[in-house]
């Protein structure tokens, strides 16, 4: 490692504007640079996967990432089938990326993905795993490797797929299906959310379906007595549903955060600071500028998304906003940083829009589809996006939508 700028867990970054900086974070301008001196970049990619860059390993993402820079840089994959015989970690991360670049039609990464299955240590998890990212076809073969193999596993697996399919039983351990309630419409939801006689379980229900329509004031009412039976916490999908009401929850908040009860004045208060009024400016600024020189990572994107709507009247957070979206090694919080610029000062972001076309994280990916510039290149990437088979579909979806907007010069491939 060079010079460093960030430190994180027991990791030290490289400088933001370096290119191994730059593949550390998983920024879009890294695997750009990468493109034009393979040689060179080729040392960090092998390095991201061997060591986990991912500053929050629960929401960062970088195996597409670092499959999509051995495929288009050419490089080989065999460091990498090498690496499956590390540790466990190590194991899933290479397991990660070999199974993306066989989708690509990467001989190497398939074979070596298959040996390992006959003969590595952790040959069940990757079993399970290849089984839910390849076509049966590519795997069904090895029904005789793991019939002979499972014997000696002190650990039954968890899923049923692909054990079933080779006639080998594993303990049932899924949840019965719950039965869907989208056909229900907004006032049986919420009567069910009312009644005194509704199980538990179909309240989550309810609140789950309602979580992912347009937000219904009917719902105000009922937040206070839905907490779960000990009074000590709120119902699971209660908060995601109380955000999709947005401001039209405010009024209610205020006498919500004054409650006896800690979950619902949590919930109230929160509420109130995601929309918070005009005083409150200067002090997320401050906020905001306060986490910056203390090099906080993880949660500035809430600060940032309370300050997005105050739109240019919070000119002041931008240059805050771009070092952070510049620097972070959180990748999955700098969509939230370019966001709030683009609420708050829209004008000068078709690089960041650009970038963000190769950028590792889907909701990166899916606004640099959504914004950047109608350019010959730009859309020929979107269109590389679209056809990538090793994309998410919702960004694949997303691609397609801009182009049928866009141009009527990228059929669509399928």
């Amino acid at each position: 490692m060079s010079h460093h700028d960030e430190t994180s867990h027991a990791l030290s970054y490289a400088r933001h504007d370096t290119l191994e900086g730059l593949l550390q974070r998983g920024r879009g301008l890294g695997a750009e640079r990468a493109r034009c001196d393979t040689r060179a970049a080729a040392p960090f990619v092998y390095d991201g996967i061997r060591r986990d860059w991912k500053w929050d390993s629960q929401t960062d993402t970088r195996y597409l990432y670092q499959a999509r820079l051995i495929r288009d840089l050419k490089l080989s994959p065999a460091p990498v089938v090498e690496q499956l015989a590390g540790d466990e970690e190590e194991c899933a991360r290479a397991s990660d990326v070999l199974e993306l670049l066989t989708l690509t039609g990467s001989e190497e990464a398939r074979e070596g993905l298959r040996t390992y299955i006959r003969k590595g240590r952790y040959w069940v998890s990757v079993l399970e795993s290849v089984a839910d990212c390849w076509p049966a076809e590519w795997w069904e073969d090895l029904g005789d490797v793991a019939r002979a193999r499972i014997g000696g596993e002190e650990d039954l697996p968890w899923s049923s797929e692909p054990w079933s399919r080779f006639g080998i039983e594993v303990p049932d351990r899924r949840f019965p299906p719950r039965p869907s309630l989208d056909g229900l419409s907004d006032e049986e939801l919420l009567a069910l959310l009312a009644a005194a006689d509704t199980e538990f379980d179909a309240k989550i229900d309810a609140l789950r379906a309602l979580a992912d329509r347009e937000p219904s004031e009917g719902l105000i009412p009922l937040v206070p007595t839905l907490g779960t039976p000990d009074g000590r916490r709120s119902l699971p999908l209660l908060r995601r549903a109380v955000d999709r009401l947005g401001a039209l929850a405010v009024p209610a908040a205020r006498g919500w955060a004054v409650d006896e009860r800690e979950w619902l004045a949590r919930m109230g208060a929160d509420v109130l600071a995601d929309h918070p009024g005009p005083e409150a400016l200067a002090g997320l600024i401050t906020e905001l500028t306060e986490q910056w020189e203390a090099r906080i990572w993880c949660g500035p994107d809430t600060t940032a998304k309370r300050l997005a709507g105050f739109g240019s009247e919070a000119a002041d957070a931008a240059p805050v906003l771009w070092l952070y979206w510049l620097h972070t090694p959180h990748s999955y919080e700098r969509a939230d940083y370019l966001g709030a610029l683009a609420a708050i000062q829209p004008a000068g972001l078709d690089d960041a829009y650009t970038e963000s076309l190769w950028d590792c994280e889907e909701r990166s990916r899916l606004l640099g589809i959504a914004s950047a510039p109608h350019q010959p290149q730009h859309l020929e990437r979107i269109r590389v996006l679209r056809d990538d088979p090793m994309e998410i579909p919702e960004v694949r979806d997303a691609a397609r939508a801009r182009l049928a907007r866009s141009s009527p010069t990228f059929p669509d491939s399928t």
